[in-house]
């Protein structure tokens, strides 16, 4: 893609119209920023000369309109880049907005923050639900660090199973990604969970999980739902993103809205336009991806206004797999005919992948998968009967055998066949098997049917 953007640019600037008084050092200043501060400067390659070329050579038509200026470079722009997030925009009263620098302020208010962005319940049947609508910074969970770890972190560790709430989380810092999932993994081995290139200043941060956190561990092996929405952002998608690819949690609800780890809007010059870039990027060394702007898709989808109820329903499928499991080993170790199998299947049982199974057909067909390829025997079938529904292995009217000698004479034409081929060949094709207790005139009746056949060299069931 770098290798073009030089002439799309130039197109794109080639095509704005005469007549105002633009200055073509706007667009060369906004160049500029982007070498400096957009986050994949690899995709700039030759862009600031190409500009100049197409400004020298008088190619650069200007537009009186500074709104619509700013529109059709925004438009230049993101099509260049293939980067949604580029807004160039016209804002004379626009007055820069610093955010409050929340690890400074007073004890009380960053206590305040906290209680006001973090809810936890405990539900029937032992289940946590724990909302965080703000992931806080390594600083702030530090100065908080014996209130986060008493009255939030070790009650949820106390909990069977947790249903993680991030469908209202549109703020926070990614310097506390590190904490939660630490939280949710084990001490050994440190897993490097996300790598983030800083455009501004050159330089590259690898974040990884902790060896000791404060406070007890959720662990890896209690069930962790986390629910989405299209609001969730920032540093809950960097949670959201690494905990589904770790495989240690089910993501429920809703695609999340695609966000980045920094943004600026940067002044061009001493204009009043300004330029959106993102300034900051993140590589997941799990996938070789980012959340970033595509988002964080959900193992099951679902609208976000229903994902606790449906939350609840697959935990406590979830909470069934450990008996069925049991009981298929059950049932193998017991009967399976071929016991030479049986070691490794059970082990299979055991050793089965099930983190994500979201239903009893999904669990079923997983079992199945599993049980058929160790086996190689494709009869060792494991099915999902819902409401407890029985299975009918027979054919109740194989053994309806009826009194009536004519019903009698029609049953025996419609099963029993029996044709002489040439060359003397006898065709005999049973359809139907019956019990030897259907009765003398049933024999009878085939003995007759078969009689004529000569001594048969071939026959069909």
């Amino acid at each position: 893609m770098a290798q073009h953007t030089p002439l799309v640019l130039m197109l794109l600037l080639c095509t704005l119209s005469v007549n105002s008084s633009f200055q073509p050092a706007l667009v060369l200043e906004m160049a500029k920023i982007l070498l400096e501060n957009y986050c994949f400067p690899e995709n700039l390659v030759g862009m600031q000369e190409a500009i100049q070329q197409a400004i020298n050579s008088g190619e650069i038509l200007q537009i009186s309109d500074r709104k619509t200026l700013a529109a059709v470079l925004t438009v230049g722009v993101q099509g260049a880049l293939n980067d949604p997030r580029l807004m160039v925009s016209y804002e004379p009263n626009f007055v820069p907005v610093m955010p409050p620098m929340l690890p400074s302020l007073p004890i009380e208010q960053l206590i305040w923050l906290v209680r006001n962005s973090v809810k936890l319940e405990i539900l029937d049947n032992n289940i946590g639900y724990l909302r965080i609508d703000r992931i806080i910074g390594e600083e702030i969970a530090a100065k908080l660090g014996s209130l986060l770890r008493d009255n939030i972190w070790d009650k949820v560790a106390q909990t069977s199973s947790l249903i993680f709430d991030l469908r209202y989380s549109t703020a926070g810092e990614l310097s506390g990604v590190p904490f939660i999932i630490s939280y949710f993994s084990d001490p050994e081995p440190l897993i490097h969970i996300d790598t983030v290139y800083d455009r501004p200043s050159n330089t590259t941060r690898e974040l990884w999980t902790m060896p000791s956190i404060i406070g007890e561990k959720y662990g890896k092996k209690k069930d962790l739902i986390i629910l989405t929405s299209k609001r969730t952002v920032g540093a809950a998608e960097a949670v959201a993103y690494t905990l589904k690819n770790l495989k240690r949690a089910i993501i429920l609800g809703e695609r999340t809205a695609g966000g980045s780890v920094k943004v600026k809007k940067i002044r061009i010059a001493q204009s009043e336009f300004y330029i959106t870039v993102p300034v900051a990027r993140s590589v997941s060394p799990i996938t070789g991806q980012s959340w970033e702007v595509s988002g964080v898709s959900p193992t099951v989808n679902i609208i976000a206004k229903e994902a606790v109820t449906k939350a609840k329903s697959l935990l406590a499928v979830r909470s069934t797999i450990p008996k069925v499991v049991q009981s298929i080993s059950d049932i193998i170790r017991r009967y399976y005919a071929f016991t030479d199998r049986v070691s490794a299947l059970l082990h299979r049982l055991q050793s089965a992948d099930l983190f994500s199974v979201v239903s009893e057909e999904d669990l079923a067909v997983r079992l199945n998968h599993d049980l058929q390829t160790v086996s190689e025997d494709p009869r060792l079938i494991i099915k999902y009967m819902q409401d407890n529904a029985a299975i009918v292995e027979e054919d109740p009217e194989l053994y309806n055998i009826p009194d009536d000698m004519k019903l009698l004479r029609e049953l025996v034409d419609t099963m029993f066949k029996v044709e002489i081929l040439p060359h003397n060949i006898g065709y005999l094709r049973f359809d139907k098997f019956v019990k030897s207790s259907a009765g003398d005139k049933l024999e009878e009746l085939m003995a007759k049917k078969a009689h004529p056949m000569a001594p048969s060299v071939g026959f069909t069931c």
